[in-house]
């Protein structure tokens, strides 16, 4: 236990700067309208596929004789990058057809 407050007092700075980017990353994105997500979820989509990139790097690096923390958290980028990209893909083209006309009743 002692060991963990050692850490929250050497790290406090850096916890103080995500706490605070968390706030205000909540208080951004709550008030984007809805005609402004799908640039959005795009830019996400590019950033997770940033992070795809790293952790296959990250998994080309790891021993693979041995679990290690490389390949543990390369599988982690490799598969969440993965999800986030697919589900925004999905969440932009449902914002796409809400977008296009209806073709009328005859």
């Amino acid at each position: 236990m002692e060991n963990i407050f050692i850490f929250l007092y050497s790290y406090k700075e850096a916890i103080f700067i995500i706490v605070l980017a968390i706030f205000l990353g909540f208080e951004v994105i709550s008030h984007v309208p809805s005609i402004l997500h799908t640039p959005l979820m795009s830019g996400a989509n590019a950033i997770s596929g940033v992070s795809i990139i790293g952790g296959i790097i990250l998994l080309g690096h790891a021993d693979l004789s041995t679990v290690s923390l490389n390949l543990v958290l390369g599988t982690l980028a490799v598969l969440f990058g993965t999800l986030n990209v697919a589900g925004g893909f999905v969440v932009t083209d449902r914002m796409l057809e809400m977008f296009k006309k209806k073709p009328k009743k005859q």
